[in-house]
């Protein structure tokens, strides 16, 4: 039964995929516009269904993280809106087309930029991404699959009501967006095998998620295991701003994969910036894990191993930890960072770009908070991923990485020798 139904939803997504391909950027934003405000005009229900997710997320005893990224108010449903309206100021790359080479014998080479076709978005308790992958998709040509955890799985349907309502005003197959109707771990599992139909799989979630639908898909996986950011404080650092952006880092929202898990200071700076940096913490609760060498700092922190590093904490929790040098610093990030983001402060322009050019993390900052490591905040529009595996996309993903490109190539009745 779920073969079947995996099988049904997947043709009826790759059927409707060729029916957004070829839209105009200006009717593709038509629709985006009707998105955004059928969002708006659904807000009450959307409010009145996720309030009982949320209840039943309370009841499971979900984590702080997890009904952080559940709840919705206002404020985020507005969000919604205004994202996809961002989206459509955004250019559409589809169809873009550049001149690789001029051939001898008169052919002309070119790249153009096509959509990837169908795409299966498989996430836990964010009902937000309904709305933003749905419309990243729709706006890239793509046709997109929602599998949505058990815990938002009700709240997602109430979205996709709405995207439904703007679609089928528009002539258009509500099959473009389609949320999967149950959570059912079987469903799951034979989307993966939907080779034939589905072009690539874009998983967000717990480590565990991705894990599994990496080892069970057959199609292509942007993979994104987890979040673990550090923020080292150089020799050369201004240590207001250094404060400034470990405080916005690690509170201003703790249960995203941009936040900041971990803490490294130079030895030089140590003893000036971590008093500051214990005082300001405390003031936030955040419970320090600190190291051997820093822990003197902080009243009543938790003392562990450098070995111990690499915690994702998705909470009021940062590790902590002096080192001796720039070289440390990259090499403690290099063994424990996770790939997602990395960011120095430093006054010094020689460092910050060696920082830059030695980190292998998808996005690498200097003097600028982690939290900016999002598609929205980077002017990508509403992202619908990060990805941290080298493939055609590393980093956040915005419209462009949900497109591919192919040859053409046009020539004046020439064959080959």
């Amino acid at each position: 039964m779920s073969e079947q139904l995996a099988t049904e939803i997947s043709q009826r997504a790759a059927k409707a995929a060729r029916a957004v391909a070829t839209l105009s950027e200006e009717q593709k934003n038509s629709v985006l516009k009707k998105m955004a405000n059928a969002i708006r005009q659904h807000k009450n229900t959307i409010l009145q269904v996720n309030k009982q997710d949320l209840e039943a997320g309370k009841e499971k005893g979900l984590s702080d993280a997890m009904m952080d990224r559940l709840q919705l108010d206002d404020d985020r449903i507005e969000g919604m809106a205004t994202a996809i309206e961002e989206i459509i100021e955004l250019q559409d790359p589809v169809g873009e087309r550049y001149l690789v080479e001029e051939r001898p014998n008169g052919l002309k080479i070119e790249k153009m930029r096509i959509p990837l076709g169908v795409i299966a978005m498989i996430y836990e308790a964010r009902p937000n991404v309904t709305a933003d992958a749905g419309a990243l998709c729709f706006k890239s040509g793509n046709a997109v699959i929602l599998r949505c955890g058990r815990e938002a799985i009700e709240s997602s349907k109430a979205i996709a009501v709405a995207l439904h309502e703007a679609l089928e005003e528009s002539g258009l197959p509500k099959d473009v967006i389609t949320v999967v109707p149950t959570p059912d771990r079987d469903l799951m599992k034979e989307l993966l095998q939907q080779k034939d139909y589905i072009d690539l799989v874009i998983p967000r979630g717990g480590e565990g998620l991705i894990h599994y639908v990496s080892d069970n898909s057959k199609i292509p996986v942007i993979q994104h295991y987890k979040g673990v950011c550090h923020l080292y404080v150089d020799k050369d650092a201004d240590l207001d701003k250094a404060l400034a952006i470990l405080i916005n880092g690690k509170t201003q929202r703790t249960g995203v994969c941009n936040a900041l898990e971990a803490l490294l200071v130079h030895s030089d700076v140590a003893d000036d910036f971590l008093p500051r940096a214990a005082k300001a913490l405390a003031e936030k609760n955040v419970t320090v894990h600190a190291a051997k060498d820093s822990i003197k700092f902080f009243d009543g922190a938790d003392e562990i191993a450098v070995e111990d590093f690499g915690e994702e904490y998705l909470a009021l929790e940062i590790a902590v930890r002096t080192v001796t040098d720039f070289d440390q610093a990259v090499e403690h990030i290099q063994q424990f960072g996770s790939g997602h983001t990395e960011v120095i402060i430093t006054e010094n322009d020689k460092t910050a770009e060696q920082f830059i050019r030695e980190v292998d993390s998808a996005v690498t900052m200097a003097n600028a908070s982690s939290r900016f490591s999002d598609g929205g905040q980077l002017g990508l529009g509403a992202e619908i991923g990060i990805s941290t595996s080298k493939l055609h996309a590393y980093g956040p993903m915005g419209l462009q990485a949900l497109t591919t490109e192919k040859f053409v190539v046009t020539g004046n009745g020439q064959t080959r020798d």
